[in-house]
């Protein structure tokens, strides 16, 4: 007969053991598929403190068995469930996996057919450039834009504006920051044990190699999770991310809340250019004062 998959699906905020530390989930799980629904810390509009999951990922990485991801697409969805059920069902390998879904409607992109098996390798890697800019004539403005789940629409909004004001700005969807860090570390390891063979180089080093500018990265988790890479990006790197405690609002006041909308994605971009010399002073601070950035606005930590 033909075995049925099985899945596991909760609310964000419910997801054994992430969300709620102590609840169980053994090492190797009798749910192969977690799907963690209404993930995010501000997905899901005005319902209250126990949706507001800025942390799962950060605590799933803790499972060397589990696999974690945080597609932004319909299509990356499929092609990780795919890649799931060769390796636990045909391969019967001892591993499982997490999703993180959202509550947020958008426009689901199809695939890249011409391009369709680089993504989707790069898909299960844990990230690939999604859309890059056409204008590369100043390579020392360029801005990268490292996003993924629904945060990615607001990545997306940034970098419209930011080819607005001129820059050339690039959006990478990174499926999973957990799998990037595991990746790097395992080269970390082979060059250690092995001085004398030619190093391996990380993939998310290979991904800047020849690249110049800086690189943005923001999620709706917290700042731990996509600062796991930082170590192995050649190019200045800012994290934005959900630190804090929650609250319950809209979805676009979480967001500038978190310091984690489309204008503040814009002015950590702006500000890494200007810690670089890309940007005058003049500039920077009339494009601060156009997107209503507050330099006195209270940190979310301390709320």
């Amino acid at each position: 007969g033909v075995e049925r998959v099985k899945g596991f699906e909760r609310d964000g905020a419910f997801v054994p053991s992430f969300h709620h530390p102590g609840s169980p989930v053994p090492g190797s799980s009798p749910v192969p598929c977690l799907l963690g629904g209404t993930a995010g810390r501000t997905t899901l509009n005005g319902e209250g403190l126990q949706h507001q999951d800025g942390h799962s990922h950060v605590l799933a990485s803790t499972f060397p068995s589990l696999l974690s991801y945080d597609p932004a697409f319909g299509y990356e969805v499929a092609v990780i469930i795919r890649e799931g059920i060769r390796r636990m069902y045909e391969q019967q390998e001892n591993v499982f996996y997490y999703l993180t879904l959202y509550n947020q409607n958008y426009p689901m992109p199809a695939i890249e057919e011409s391009n369709r098996d680089f993504i989707a390798k790069g898909i299960i890697q844990g990230g690939y450039c999604w859309r890059r800019s056409p204008k590369d004539s100043d390579k020392s403005k360029t801005i990268h834009l490292l996003s993924s789940g629904s945060v990615m629409q607001e990545a997306i909004s940034a970098a419209e504006q930011l080819k607005e004001l001129g820059f050339a700005c690039h959006l990478w969807s990174i499926t999973s920051f957990t799998e990037l860090v595991r990746e790097a570390q395992s080269c970390d390891r082979f060059n250690r044990l092995n001085p004398m063979q030619p190093a391996r180089v990380p993939l998310v080093t290979q991904w800047f190699v020849g690249e110049e500018g800086i690189v943005v990265a923001v999620t709706d988790y917290m700042k731990a999770l996509s600062e796991g890479i930082a170590k192995w990006i050649p190019l200045p790197y800012t994290c934005l991310g959900t630190d804090g405690v929650g609250a319950s609002e809209s979805r676009d006041t979480l967001r500038d809340y978190f310091e984690i909308s489309r204008r503040y994605i814009v002015a950590a971009a702006l500000t890494g250019l200007y810690r670089q010399d890309q940007l005058k002073k003049g500039e920077l601070s009339r494009h601060l004062k156009t997107l209503a950035i507050d330099s006195g606005k209270a940190d979310p930590v301390d709320h």
